[in-house]
């Protein structure tokens, strides 16, 4: 056996966290890890929510435009269909996904995939979102990334929305959504 392939038998597995409001730099982290990843000559397959249609139907794009090829899938399932003999598995939007992606996650890395996963960690109401929580529990790293509060400069909290609506999943962007500090959420909603 070589070296490569001793190293390659016994490569360990891992789960990694991104997450934190919108427009804090998730999926541009996603994308950078993932590209470095390429550079590495890794096997590399990122996959996203198939209902991310804001700025492409197939690609992961960040808000700032930065974008990487992906797989829009409907099913957490799916992923361990696709991504046979792959040494490094991106997920974009977690939150979306159905509670499986946390098993999913689990077996990827028992199997010895390095696993990054980026998702919002709270909805607009400033709840866990999805399975977010769980994925965060079983990482081997968790990175907490903040965007600025648009209304006093302070690091933001939460997502909050400016449109009326109660569902849960309702995609957007600067129209929608604006990060804010848990001061100036708090204001937002009248609890000040």
């Amino acid at each position: 056996m070589t070296e490569n392939e001793r190293i390659e038998a016994h490569r360990p597995g891992r789960i990694e966290v991104v997450c934190g409001s919108m427009f804090s730099g998730k999926t541009e982290e996603l994308i950078r890890r993932m590209r470095r990843a390429q550079f590495a000559r890794q096997r590399v397959e990122i996959f996203k929510p198939a209902i991310d249609v804001r700025y492409s139907e197939e690609d992961v794009v960040s808000h700032d435009q930065k974008h990487i090829p992906s797989t829009p899938i409907d099913s957490s399932a799916s992923i361990l269909l696709l991504a046979n003999d792959i040494d490094v598995v991106g997920i974009d939007d977690a939150q979306f996904f159905d509670e499986g992606i946390v098993g999913v996650c689990n077996e990827l890395a028992n199997r010895g995939v390095r696993v990054i996963v980026a998702g919002l960690d709270m909805d607009f109401r400033g709840k866990p979102f999805g399975p977010m929580p769980a994925l965060c529990a079983i990482a081997d790293d968790v990175q907490k990334v903040h965007a600025i509060c648009v209304r006093c400069g302070s690091l933001a909290y939460v997502s909050h929305r400016k449109v009326v609506s109660e569902k849960r999943v309702l995609l957007g962007e600067t129209q929608e959504y604006e990060p804010l500090c848990r001061e100036c959420y708090k204001e937002a909603m009248g609890e000040k």
